[in-house]
C-alpha cells in the first residue's frame, strides 16, 4: 500500500475540507462531511483520525490559506500550545510546544521541537521560517515523538508537506499587493511530462518583498537606512513524481530559498541611567529617553543586515514487497546564515558584528531513513534506521565600535557626583594613549566546526488484541558523535585586558579605585571579547552519547464515538557544545590567577519522561470531534541557554516538568459550507525547586520554582470559515482565526519587567471568486486589532548602572536599573491578493 498525501491528526481543532485523503474527497463530493472520513498517517501507516494515540494539530491546505500561514511562524494562530518567536534575526527562530523549546541563539544547540519537511529533518529551527510554498499540511505533534520522528524531538514535532506533482495540468498563480508597501508574486505549474502516464512534475516560484515595520535612528551612522524588519525572500521549489507501477513511486524534490533582510533591530522597553553616557558620547539621542516600544523606532548606527540561503535535494522511494511497504528518503540539505548587527542596539557606536563573511553559521547535512512497514495477523509493524552526518561550520566576529573605549571608561567612573563619568578613563587606568587600548574595528574573531553524526535503529509495532482493544510499542536506539574544533583569537591580541591582568597593571588600577574595586575594573576590561586568553587558542573536544527512547500505548473503544488512550514516552536530546566564549567574571577561572579560563564547553543530553491520558470523542452523527488530552511531562539535564549580557551560557536545569490539558473541538455544522474549530491548551511549565548549578553571578537565582519563559498557562486558537455560492457561478469565502495567550515573561532569566501580559491575535480574510476556482479575489488582514506583544525580552548589552560610589570611591555592581530591549511581534498587516487557476 502506499501511504496518503493527507496527514491528519487525532486531536486536530483544525482540519476543514481540503484537509481530507480521497477517501474524504468522495465524502465532500456528496456534500457530506464527518469525521470519520479523514485518515491520518501520524504514526506513519494509515489510521482513521479517531483511531490513532498520538496529540496533533494538523492544518490543511484551504486553511493554511486562509489564514494566510507561509511559515511556522504564522502557524502559531492556529496551535494551541505552539509558540515560534524570532531574535537577533529570522534565521534564530525557536518553537515552542507546551511551553517547552530550546532557547537562545547559539548554533551548538539542536532544537527541542523537531522540524521536518517533506519527510527531511531539518537541523534547526530557523531553517523552517521561509516562504514554504504549496503546502498540502502542517502538523504539530505535541510531546516527545522521538520514536518515529527523527532525531532531538524532545518537545515536539512540526511535519510539513508539500503538494506533490499531479498528473492532470493545473497552474496556479498569485499577485499580493499590501500595506508596509508589501508586493508577492508566486505561481505554479504541475502536470504530466513527455506524454507520459508514469512521470508527473511540478515547479514553483515566489518572490515577497516589504517594507520594514520598524523606523530606524541611524545617529552618526555609518549606517543610513532607516528602516528595519523588511522581508525579501525569492524561493524555487521542484518536484518530479515517477510511478512506474503499482507497487513503485519515486519523488525527486529541489528547493532552493533565498533571504536578503534587515532583521533585527531592537527597541527599549525601559531606558536606565546609562542613557545620559550613551547619548554624551553618540553627540545624540542614543535610546529612547522615554521607552515607547510600540512607536516602533529602533536606534541603531550599524544597522541589522542578514542573508540567509538555504538549498538542497532530496529522493523518497516507496516499493511494495510481498513482506510489507519500503519506504526511503535520502537527502542532501545546505544552509548558510551570513549576518550583521548593532550589538549594542543604540546610536553609540558601542560594539557591532559585521557582516564580511566572517560572521555566519552554515549547516551542510546529509540524511537517510529507511522504513520496512507491514501487517502481519493482528500485528502492524514498522522497523526502521536513520543516518545523518551534519558538518556546522561557524564564525563569529564582535567589535569595539569607536566609542567602546570611552563609554566603558566613563560606564567605569561614574558616581552620584558625576553621572556622566570620566573622559579618557580607560586610558588612564591601562596608560595608554586615548582610544589606543580598545582600538576601533579590532575585537574577537572566532571559528568554530562541528561534525554531529548519528546513527539510528527504531520500531513502531500495534498489536490488536480485540477489536476493541490494542497496545502500540516504539523504541529507538541512538548514538550520537560531536566533535568540535574551536579557533579563538582577538585580533589586536587583546593589549588592554593583557595589561588589566598583569601584577603591574592590577597595581596602577588599584592606585585608582582602590584594592576592593579592582577585581571588578578588571572584569569589566576583560570582558570575553577582550580577552587575550582566548588568543590564538586552539582546541578539539569530543563526545559521544548513546541512549534508548520510545513509547508503549494502550488504546480502549469503549463505543463506535468513544476512544480512549493512556500513553508513556521517553524523549531524548543529545548534548552538544555551547559554541561561544565563557569564562569567570574576573576574566579569570575560578580562583585562579594568570591561567586559562575553563574550557570544557559541552553540556549534557536532555531528557524527558511523559505520560498521556486522553478520550477522544466523535458525536452527533459524526459531525462533531471533541478530544481532551491530560498530560504530564518530566524533563531533566534541561538545556538552557541564556544571555548574560556579555555571552551566551548553557546550563542543564535539573528538572522542568509541565503538566496540564490539551483539549480540541471540530464542528461541521447543520449549516452548509459552515466549519467551526477551537482548541484549548493549559500547561503549566515550570522549573525545579533546585537553585540553578554553576550560577555564580546568580543571573538565574529566578527560575527555581517559577514558570519557563515563553510558557503562557493558557493559550486557545479557533477559526470559523463559511463558504457558499453567490448564484450560480460564484461563491464567496469568509474565514476569522484568533489566538489567545496568557501572560508569560519573555526572558530566560525571568526578570519582571520583560513581561509580556495576556493578548489575543485576530486574522481575517473575505474572498470572492468563480464557483470554478478559475479565478478570487481576497481582502485579508493578519493581526487587524493591531494587538502589540513582544517576542523576546533581553538586557541592554553593556548597559547596567555600574559604577563607583561618589563617598567612597568603591564599586558598586549592577543592580535593576538597566535598560530592556525586546524584539517586537508583527504589527497589523492588510492587503489584497488575485488568485487565478488554469
Amino acid at each position: 500500500m502506499r501511504f496518503t498525501q493527507v496527514l491528519c491528526s487525532t486531536a486536530s481543532a483544525v482540519v476543514l475540507a481540503g484537509l481530507f485523503t480521497a477517501s474524504a474527497a468522495s465524502a465532500q463530493e456528496a456534500d457530506i462531511q464527518t469525521v470519520d472520513s479523514i485518515v491520518v498517517t501520524a504514526q506513519k501507516r494509515e489510521q482513521n483520525l479517531q483511531d490513532v494515540p498520538v496529540v496533533v494539530t494538523a492544518v490543511g491546505a484551504k486553511l493554511l490559506q486562509d489564514t494566510g500561514v507561509k511559515d511556522i511562524k504564522d502557524l502559531t494562530i492556529l496551535t494551541p500550545g505552539l509558540t515560534v518567536t524570532s531574535t537577533s534575526s529570522e534565521a534564530s527562530t525557536t518553537a515552542r510546544v507546551r511551553g517547552v523549546g530550546t532557547v537562545g541563539d547559539n548554533p551548538g544547540l539542536e532544537s527541542s521541537v523537531g522540524v521536518v519537511i517533506d519527510g527531511v529533518y531539518r537541523p534547526r529551527n530557523g531553517v523552517s521560517f521561509g516562504d514554504l510554498g504549496e503546502m498540502e499540511r502542517i502538523e504539530v505533534l505535541k510531546g516527545p515523538q522521538g520514536t518515529l520522528f527523527g532525531k532531538n524531538t524532545s518537545a515536539g514535532v512540526i511535519n510539513i508537506v508539500t503538494k506533490e506533482p499531479e498528473f492532470g495540468f493545473g497552474a496556479n498563480a498569485e499577485a499580493t499587493i499590501g500595506n508596509f508597501n508589501a508586493h508577492a508574486l508566486a505561481a505554479s505549474v504541475t502536470g504530466p511530462l513527455f506524454g507520459t502516464e508514469t512521470l508527473a512534475g511540478r515547479l514553483y516560484v515566489a518572490a515577497r518583498e516589504r517594507d520594514g515595520y520598524n523606523d530606524v535612528i541611524t545617529g552618526k551612522g555609518p549606517s543610513k537606512r532607516d528602516q528595519d524588519a523588511d522581508q525579501g525572500v525569492y524561493t524555487v521549489r521542484g518536484q518530479l513524481l515517477f510511478v512506474p507501477n503499482d507497487e513503485a513511486t519515486f519523488k525527486l524534490i529541489a528547493d532552493y530559498t533565498k533571504r536578503d533582510e534587515n532583521c533585527c533591530g531592537a527597541v527599549q522597553i525601559r531606558t536606565g541611567p546609562t542613557a545620559g553616557i550613551l547619548n554624551l558620547i553618540s553627540g545624540g539621542t542614543a535610546v529612547a529617553p522615554t521607552a515607547k516600544p510600540y512607536d516602533r523606532v529602533a536606534y541603531s548606527n550599524r544597522g541589522a543586515p542578514s542573508s540567509i540561503e538555504d538549498k538542497g535535494i532530496s529522493l523518497q522511494g516507496t516499493i511494495d514487497l510481498p513482506i510489507g511497504e519500503l519506504t526511503a528518503i535520502s537527502a542532501i540539505r545546505n544552509w548558510r546564515t551570513d549576518n550583521g548587527q548593532d550589538s549594542d542596539f543604540t546610536t553609540a557606536d558601542v560594539t557591532y558584528r559585521n557582516k564580511d563573511g566572517t560572521n555566519y553559521s552554515e549547516f551542510t547535512t546529509y540524511s537517510q531513513e529507511l522504513r520496512l512497514a507491514g501487517k502481519t495477523g493482528n500485528l502492524d509493524w514498522l522497523v526502521g534506521t536513520f543516518l545523518a552526518d551534519e558538518k556546522l561550520d561557524t564564525k563569529s566576529n564582535f567589535l569595539f565600535g569607536n566609542d567602546y573605549e570611552q563609554y566603558m571608561g566613563r560606564l567605569l567612573s561614574r558616581s552620584a557626583a558625576n553621572p556622566a563619568g570620566i573622559a579618557n578613563f580607560v586610558a588612564l587606568l591601562t596608560g595608554r594613549a586615548p582610544n589606543t587600548t580598545f582600538t576601533p574595528g579590532q575585537g574577537l574573531r572566532d571559528a568554530y566546526s562541528q561534525r554531529a553524526k548519528t546513527v539510528a535503529l527504531f520500531t513502531s509495532n500495534t498489536y490488536q488484541f480485540t477489536e476493541a482493544f490494542g497496545i502500540t510499542a516504539g523504541l529507538r536506539y541512538s548514538a550520537d558523535k560531536k566533535e568540535v574544533s574551536t579557533n579563538q583569537s582577538n585580533s589586536d591580541g587583546g593589549v588592554g585586558c593583557g595589561i588589566a591582568l598583569s601584577p603591574a597593571g592590577q597595581a596602577r588600577i588599584a592606585g585608582i579605585v582602590g584594592a576592593a574595586a579592582t577585581p571588578t575594573i578588571v572584569g569589566n576590561l576583560c570582558l570575553p571579547w577582550a580577552n587575550p586568553l582566548f588568543h590564538n587558542r586552539h582546541t578539539d573536544q569530543s563526545r559521544t552519547d548513546r541512549e534508548w527512547s520510545g513509547t508503549i500505548k494502550a488504546a480502549y473503544r469503549f463505543s463506535p464515538e468513544v476512544f480512549s488512550y493512556a500513553s508513556f514516552a521517553r524523549g531524548y536530546k543529545g548534548g552538544g557544545y555551547n559554541l561561544d566564549r565563557t569564562q569567570s567574571s574576573n576574566g579569570l577561572q575560578s580562583g585562579v590567577s594568570g591561567v586559562l579560563p575553563i574550557y570544557d564547553t559541552s553540556f549534557e543530553g536532555e531528557f524527558v519522561d511523559s505520560y498521556e491520558v486522553g478520550l477522544k470523542n466523535t458525536l452527533f452523527n459524526r459531525s462533531v470531534l471533541l478530544n481532551v488530552t491530560g498530560f504530564y511531562q518530566k524533563y531533566t539535564d534541561f538545556q538552557l541557554n541564556t544571555f548574560l549580557g556579555t555571552s551566551f551560557v548553557v546550563r542543564s536545569i535539573p528538572e522542568v516538568t509541565s503538566q496540564g490539558v490539551d483539549a480540541d473541538f471540530l464542528w461541521f455544522t447543520p449549516v452548509r459550507g459552515l466549519v467551526v474549530q477551537s482548541g484549548f491548551t493549559y500547561a503549566k511549565t515550570e522549573y525545579g525547586d533546585d537553585k540553578v548549578p554553576n550560577d555564580p553571578g546568580n543571573s538565574l537565582a529566578l527560575l527555581p520554582g517559577n514558570r519557563l519563559s515563553l510558557a503562557p498557562l493558557y493559550s486557545a486558537s479557533g477559526s470559523l470559515t463559511y463558504e457558499r455560492p453567490v448564484g450560480d457561478n460564484y461563491k464567496a469565502r469568509f474565514n476569522v482565526g484568533a489566538k489567545y495567550s496568557s501572560d508569560y515573561i519573555t526572558g530566560s532569566d525571568l526578570l519582571k519587567p520583560k513581561t509580556q501580559e495576556a493578548y489575543t491575535v485576530v486574522n481575517a480574510r473575505i474572498g470572492f471568486g468563480a464557483a470554478s476556482d478559475a479565478w478570487a479575489v481576497e481582502l485579508w488582514g493578519q493581526n487587524i486589532l493591531d494587538e502589540e506583544y513582544t517576542q523576546v525580552g533581553f538586557n541592554g548589552p553593556l548597559q547596567g548602572s555600574s559604577g563607583l560610589s561618589a563617598a567612597s570611591a568603591t564599586y558598586v555592581p549592577a543592580n535593576d536599573s538597566l535598560t530592556y530591549n525586546a524584539f517586537l511581534g508583527a504589527p497589523r498587516t492588510y492587503g489584497v491578493t488575485l488568485r487565478a487557476r488554469f
